[in-house]
């Protein structure tokens, strides 16, 4: 048996209690066993925690771990299996910021969770949509007027296409998705601010789509629905329709919000993908049309998040990361706390509520018998929430009790 202790820290445990001083963590077999303020050290690997401040390990329920947006002579110069190397690093970057569980919304194939899971690579716990369900000429298809199609995932072995029209198309789509291995479902309900012919506030699927790809998912094989979903009348029906999380949530109403409380649909806002996309633009390669969308959505964006956050929808931290550079992800706690959260809503929604989106009953918060993800950091975020951001400021990232990370 394993032990691990950590001592000499101040706990924050991701349930939004107050700052518990001078705690020592028992770890053993990947998972909490004690905390306290004294413990048998005997057989046990010891971290002396010098003061510094333990929290979860944080969670991102929105990422792209297999991508990253780069221009496209950079693109069409990079052999296809390249890519699969690249999101080695991309695994690694992602950890090694504090993010210890992700969620992929689009472009991981089983294989890379699976790599992940028998540390053939370092990363975080993943789940995974594997591609994402799109209509023809929607947000998640690639072809331009140009008539090239530039879609950032292509189909191969264990990545199935996601285009799909219509109720009994989309029905076929979700099987052959959850065949792949998809723990989630990803569908674009909405036009993006990314895409070439489409805009946020589009429709996409109709709501009869929708019903069957939740028929489908959840109810016949009990895998929840996100959806991409910005423009108002596409959120409405997504919430109708019984879909688990709404992504992004660009133009939200009052109705909707009500709505969303009612049926305990989750909202992922990814505020750093807008700001991203902007202040990246050249290095990312991003077109002027995705940059103009991207400044005309991000006011709204911010006012939609604070909107649904005071009145008390369910809010689950998510970045987008692969729109943007993998590795910066904890900046959305700054973002969200800049946009009207509590520094300590901010750690909450990135550790218990992203645990709860994702239904794993035993992550996300530093208690007996959760498992053991956490990561150490110099200062105190609640008093400086932008610190996170700061690869260099977390000093210890651990998952599953393991120790990925240690620059103390």
């Amino acid at each position: 048996m394993s032990k691990l202790i950590v001592k000499n820290i101040n706990l924050i445990d991701g349930s939004g209690a107050d700052v518990q001083k001078n705690v020592t963590v028992v770890i053993e077999d990947g998972r909490f066993t004690q905390i306290g303020s004294s413990v048998d050290e005997e057989g046990a690997e010891v971290i002396d925690g010098q003061g510094k401040y333990m929290l979860p390990g944080m969670i991102d329920t929105h990422v792209h771990l297999s991508t990253e947006f780069k221009p496209l002579s950079d693109r069409v110069a990079t052999p296809f299996s390249y890519l699969f190397y690249e999101a080695i690093q991309y695994a690694e970057r992602t950890i090694n910021a504090g993010v210890t569980t992700v969620r992929d919304a689009l472009g991981s194939p089983l294989g890379f969770k699976q790599a992940i899971n028998d540390d053939i690579i370092a990363g975080p716990r993943m789940q995974v949509s594997i591609n994402a369900l799109s209509i023809t000429g929607g947000h998640g298809d690639g072809y331009n007027y140009s008539g090239i199609d530039l879609g950032l995932v292509r189909p191969y072995e264990g990545m199935p296409d996601g285009i799909a029209d219509g109720v009994e198309e989309v029905r076929k789509k979700t099987r052959e998705l959850l065949r792949a291995g998809a723990d989630v479902i990803k569908v674009m309900a909405t036009g993006g601010v990314s895409s070439p012919t489409d805009h946020p506030q589009f429709t996409q699927y109709s709501l009869d789509e929708l019903k069957v790809i939740v028929e489908e998912a959840q109810f016949r094989n009990g895998v929840k629905v996100m959806a991409h979903a910005q423009g108002l009348e596409g959120i409405k029906n997504c919430v109708k329709a019984g879909i688990h999380s709404i992504e992004h949530g660009i133009y939200l109403d009052d109705e909707v919000i009500e709505r969303m409380i009612e049926k305990g649909t989750y909202l992922v806002p990814t505020l750093l993908a807008p700001v991203s996309v902007i202040e990246f633009a050249d290095e990312l390669g991003i077109s002027a049309v995705g940059l103009q969308k991207s400044k005309e959505v991000m006011e709204d964006h911010k006012a939609s998040f604070k909107k649904a956050y005071d009145a008390g929808v369910k809010i689950a931290m998510g970045t987008d990361a692969g729109v943007f550079k993998h590795g910066t992800n904890l900046r959305e706690l700054e973002l969200m706390v800049e946009s009207g959260a509590t520094p300590m809503d901010a750690i909450v929604i990135s550790t218990k509520n992203a645990a709860e989106c994702m239904e794993i009953e035993d992550l996300g918060l530093v208690k007996e018998n959760y498992i053991a993800d956490f990561i150490l950091t110099d200062s105190n975020p609640l008093e400086d929430i932008g610190i996170l951001k700061n690869n260099d400021e977390i000093k210890v990232v651990a998952k599953d009790g393991k120790i990925f990370k240690n620059i103390l």
